[in-house]
């Protein structure tokens, strides 16, 4: 892709615009960057790009006659982008404008929930077998810091927002985890949330790989629409779990979990779609084995933060929304759970939730701003306890279990009325739950 001097416009200077911007002017265009935040709000590497600026707004930024526009991930359509559009200006997005720079193959990783953990786990297996890996996107560094880094392969994780305009966007291996409600302030409907997400298989042909879960109809249709070898997980799939054991269904070949700290069969899933995506790209079970005893899960993802007289506690903080809090709980090994849930209400149906509370909890400990509107959802099925402060929620949860139960702090909600974000509300639970165990196993005799 040649970009001397063209004009480019990047809209939005967060992270991802802030990336591409970079990128389009090394490669000599004429830059001109646009965010609706004025520049005292905006980071100060703003500054530093040494590009034209237009802030604060929109107003005059003249769409129609650039050469090429790159819209940021958390940017959502509006009029002039429309028309800059229908006047034939291509309008991409920035995972796109990276792809257009890149030789390495490409590991694209969608999904509601679960996709932090698969991507990480993907370089770490990259890395594994003897590669170098570019792994970010959605996670950590934006899509176009790959450019000129030289990976071996490169593993993005991509959101439905970046799976928006990407026209050419052809991943050699594309994974889609799993499909559940989310986003809806952004998309007319669930049909077009799905779409963006399956946007990744597109463009795929003869020579790569879509994975999709087994069971999952909604998954494999949107893998379809392109031409990619199908290959599943799940199930009765090509990588289907056996307790603790991810089988490759072509070879018989075992591939053993019981050494990482993945928790949760929702998580085991993830790995057994990560080893789908690493034999994609050719590693051997030996590399993969190796890579497997050594993976440490990503912070708040089914982390196992503390035990106490037979109850285990697991930080499930970024599970912020419903399908996310779903998917945990009914993937526990224990029997029974007591949930904590609640926090900044995303308006959302809690029926799907009611419906794995009455199957798998024990209990409910609801707190935050959405605390009862979960305890009227919940209503007399189980019992419900409200908290005002972590630590109260961390105290009737425990209260509540019984020896060989798990409390899951999985909050099916946004952080942001209680917290600065899902990391310090993962961090508060896990401070309150060693609190916990420090007082009541003062004096106990260690064996």
């Amino acid at each position: 892709m040649d970009l001397q001097g063209k004009r480019v416009v990047v809209v939005g200077l967060g992270k991802s615009g802030r990336s591409a911007a970079a990128l389009c002017r090394d490669r000599g265009a004429r830059v001109l960057g646009t965010d609706r935040a004025a520049l005292e709000q905006l980071p100060s590497g703003v500054r530093k790009l040494g590009i034209e600026l237009a802030l604060g707004g929109h107003e005059g930024v003249e769409f129609e006659k650039a050469d090429l526009v790159v819209v940021s991930p958390g940017v959502p359509s509006f009029p002039a982008l429309e028309a800059a559009e229908a006047a034939g200006v291509p309008v991409i997005g920035e995972v796109e404008l990276a792809s257009r720079f890149l030789t390495a193959p490409i590991v694209a990783i969608g999904g509601t929930n679960g996709k932090s953990t698969a991507t990480t786990l993907v370089g770490h297996l990259v890395e594994a077998s003897g590669r170098t890996s570019f792994v970010g996107g959605n996670l950590g560094d934006p899509a176009c810091d790959a450019v000129g880094q030289d990976p071996q392969v490169v593993v993005y994780e991509v959101s439905s927002f970046q799976m928006e305009r990407v026209p050419t966007f052809k991943p050699r291996v594309a994974v889609l985890l799993n499909l559940t409600e989310d986003h809806l302030d952004r998309y007319p409907g669930f049909a077009a949330y799905a779409a963006a997400k399956g946007n990744a298989f597109a463009q795929q042909d003869a020579d790569d790989v879509a994975i999709v879960p087994a069971d999952d109809p909604l998954c494999i249709a949107q893998a379809r629409r392109g031409r990619g070898r199908l290959v599943t997980f799940g199930s009765g799939g090509d990588y289907d779990l056996e307790g603790l054991d991810v089988v490759e269904a072509s070879t018989g070949h075992r591939f053993r979990l019981d050494e990482t700290d993945l928790y949760g069969r929702h998580n085991h899933l993830n790995a057994a779609a990560a080893i789908a995506a690493a034999r994609a790209l050719g590693i051997d079970a030996e590399a993969i084995e190796e890579g497997l005893k050594w993976f440490r899960a990503l912070p708040h993802r089914m982390g196992l933060v503390g035990r106490l007289h037979g109850v285990n506690f697991y930080d499930d903080s970024k599970a912020t929304n419903v399908g996310a809090t779903v998917t945990a709980l009914l993937g526990l090994t224990e029997p029974k759970a007591v949930l904590i849930a609640g926090g900044r209400d995303k308006l959302g149906s809690f029926e799907p939730l009611v419906a794995a509370i009455e199957q798998k909890a024990r209990a409910v400990v609801v707190l935050g701003e959405a605390a009862e509107r979960i305890a009227r959802a919940v209503g007399k099925r189980v019992r419900v306890e409200r908290a005002r402060t972590m630590g109260e929620a961390v105290e009737a949860a425990y209260g509540l279990a019984r020896p060989g139960d798990a409390v899951l702090l999985s909050p099916a909600c946004a952080s942001l009325d209680m917290f600065r974000s899902y990391a310090e509300r993962g961090d508060q639970f896990a401070i309150a739950v060693q609190r916990l165990v420090t007082r009541l196993t003062a004096g106990e005799e260690t064996p």
